[in-house]
């Protein structure tokens, strides 16, 4: 299996991980599937710094994994499991017709990376692609689901989309402006994840469109 294969795989297994989340009510599972969809990231980044020599990737790939696979998600299962909801409960459009627009979404994202040159390795189509379906998809999740956690992990999907962008097609950004991104991703789910833990206290819900009741 070649490198560009490699990275196709990774890039699909993340739409794919996107289509999941759509499709899924459980938060738990949900919160995985981003796990998983970041764990993919971190394994192309590695890919990318062996094929073409930009070993700083090495950097990126385990603070992707650390940070994004492993800790974003233990924290956000944590604030789940003391609030007590672990389910998404009826979003504004339902499953079956969410899927139906974001397969629509993703012909655009990939009718638009049409206009983008091919890299060296010719995978620069697909990168962009996926990545700007999964933006799409994103911004999608968080316009149409109701609580609060869903839409933190959509705003982190939409993150992961300009990564991959960043890191598999650009020549990259320096490695102190990722670990600077990676510090604001850290700190905003934070600030999040307690700000989800103040909903619930007010209103006993993560239902964000309660929020309406605090005007004035």
């Amino acid at each position: 299996m070649t490198t560009s294969d490699v990275l196709i795989l990774c890039a699909a297994g993340m739409l794919v991980s996107a289509y999941l989340m759509v499709g899924q009510n459980a938060l738990f599972t949900t919160i995985r599937l981003y796990g998983l969809q970041a764990l993919l990231l971190g394994i192309g980044s590695a890919v990318i710094a062996v094929s073409a020599a930009r070993y700083e990737l090495f950097v990126t790939a385990a603070v992707t994994v650390a940070l994004k696979a492993v800790l974003i998600p233990w924290f956000l299962m944590r604030v789940i499991d003391r609030i007590g909801i672990h389910r998404e409960i009826e979003p504004f459009l339902n499953v079956p017709a969410s899927l139906l627009v974001c397969l629509g979404l993703t012909v655009v994202g990939y009718r638009v990376s049409t206009g983008f040159a091919e890299s060296s390795q010719g995978v620069s189509h697909h990168l962009v692609g996926v990545a700007l379906s999964m933006l799409l998809i994103g911004l999608f999740l968080m316009v149409t689901r109701k609580r609060a956690i869903t839409q933190i992990l959509a705003l982190l999907t939409v993150e992961n989309a300009v990564f991959l962008v960043a890191v598999g097609v650009t020549s990259g950004m320096p490695l102190v402006v990722e670990l600077g991104i990676a510090f604001d991703v850290i700190l905003a789910v934070l600030m999040l994840g307690i700000l989800v833990r103040r909903i619930v206290d007010r209103f006993e819900s993560m239902d964000i469109s309660r929020l309406s009741k605090l005007k004035g």
